[in-house]
């Protein structure tokens, strides 16, 4: 017979293990660090110069950061402050290194599916190493209470009070309070109840904590992260005693009402990570997402589970537009729910497979150019990576050969590649509708 205490026991034991394991992969001090990049990645792979013009730059201005030369060899290698340096000063043929930025907000896309496996955590790490290489600066939020993307950002002690659930909970109070003290009254003149809030939650203080004290720093200089943690798994049912407080607490846009204080020049992109399963969470994922990636597998079942996901999210999404529909208070929030494009990416994908060659083809016939055209594919180094919670860019080459390496980053360079293809239009005309979105997208072709 298993308790709760047993299981607590459980997982103590776990925790110690997990200790040990982090402490074989991070550095002795217990802490991800990030390595740095050799000039071969920087010129070609970083910045799409061939390696004699950056030779011949660097050279050329000895005001440039010179990085760090390893004691056995040739090759120097930088920091990515140090090339985000070089980003800003290089020129080549007058041309600037830096990425296309319309005004206005960052642009949010929500990492979602139904599946647990479908490699969410796995394509928000990317994606998000992904676009700081490429320049921009990232936000990324972790719905998911099993917590693999903020371990993977190297966050290891996360209190849930600075959560997905604390910013919930925050929005809560604060949302009942100015419903409090708003002038009251319905057509017939009866005034409508109070809503009061326990003290077990109001006087955990929530309401009085910063934006930024959400908000952690992560061992990639341009990549900061609302984190999650175990002990955030309870938000589901949080929530649902929460909405039974106050009904007209519109649950699902207090993420979305959280982002829009941010600072519209603080980051470019956020990358939301979503549990594999549609509740308080991932609803609030979706509804502050301006484009939805599903992620899937190649097989069967997971083509068939990521057919209910859009079922049952479309159905959720329908339901919370009927059921407040008109009856909303005076904030940002619109419904129905509006995305601005919804994508699809295949993961673990074997080129030799013919099921997997033949499920790319089924997933091809049903959801068309709404399918991104390289899937990620299952390498040796994928797996590794995975292992070491790690992106294939945080590896170093020379753990491998170069060739196993390069396959695996191409794989996912392709598979941003298409995402930011996708996105900047969007962006665009999100930001500046009187910029041509095909004007923002070939100059996003040239960056």
């Amino acid at each position: 017979m298993f308790t709760h205490t047993d299981l607590r026991e459980l997982q103590s034991r776990s925790l110690k293990m997990q200790g040990w394991i982090r402490q074989q992969t991070f550095s002795p001090q217990n802490e991800k660090q990030l390595r740095r990049f050799s000039s071969w990645e920087v010129s070609e792979l970083i910045l799409g110069l061939n390696q004699s013009t950056f030779r011949g730059k660097m050279a050329a201005d000895p005001t440039l950061p010179a990085g760090k030369v390893e004691p056995e060899g040739r090759q120097r290698w930088f920091t990515l402050d140090e090339v985000n340096t070089l980003r800003r000063k290089l020129k080549p043929r007058g041309k600037s290194l830096m990425p296309t930025r319309p005004k206005g907000r960052a642009f949010r896309t929500a990492i979602a599916n139904f599946k647990g496996g479908a490699g969410k955590s796995t394509v928000a790490l990317h994606f998000a190493h992904a676009a700081a290489l490429d320049g921009y600066r990232v936000l990324c939020v972790d719905f998911d209470p099993q917590a693999t993307l903020s371990h993977s950002m190297g966050l290891n002690t996360v209190s849930e009070e600075h959560t997905v659930w604390g910013i919930m909970a925050r929005d809560l109070i604060r949302e009942t309070e100015a419903q409090n003290n708003a002038p009251r009254g319905a057509a017939s003149g009866t005034a409508l109840p109070r809503r009061a809030i326990p003290s077990s939650i109001s006087d955990l203080g929530l309401q009085d904590l910063r934006i930024g004290d959400f908000i952690q720093p992560t061992n990639w200089p341009t990549i900061d992260i609302i984190p999650s943690c175990a002990n955030a798994a309870f938000v589901e049912f949080a929530s649902a005693q929460y909405r039974h407080l106050n009904p007209e607490w519109s649950f699902f846009a207090a993420v979305n009402r959280f982002l829009d204080q941010l600072p519209d020049d603080q980051w470019d992109l956020v990358f939301f990570d979503c549990p594999p399963a549609i509740g308080y969470q991932s609803m609030n994922a979706v509804f502050a997402a301006d484009m939805l990636y599903v992620p899937s597998g190649p097989g069967y079942w997971e083509y068939d589970s990521t057919t209910s996901f859009i079922g049952q999210l479309s159905e959720a999404l329908e339901d919370l537009a009927h059921g407040f529909d008109g009856s909303l208070s005076a904030d940002k929030v619109t419904l129905p729910k509006v995305f601005q494009d919804v994508r699809f990416l295949l993961t673990r994908y074997e080129p030799g497979n013919e099921l997997h060659r033949a499920m790319f083809e089924a997933f091809g016939k049903v959801f068309g150019d709404k399918l991104a055209k390289h899937p990620v594919e299952m390498t040796r180094a994928v797996e590794q990576s995975g292992r070491f919670l790690s992106s294939i860019y945080e590896m170093d080459y020379r753990d491998m050969t170069r060739e196993t390496w390069r396959r695996a980053r191409a794989s996912f360079d392709q598979a941003y590649s298409e995402f930011k293809e996708a996105m900047l239009p969007h962006w665009a005309a999100m930001s500046a509708p009187t910029l041509s979105a095909d004007k923002v997208a070939g100059e996003g072709e040239q960056t």
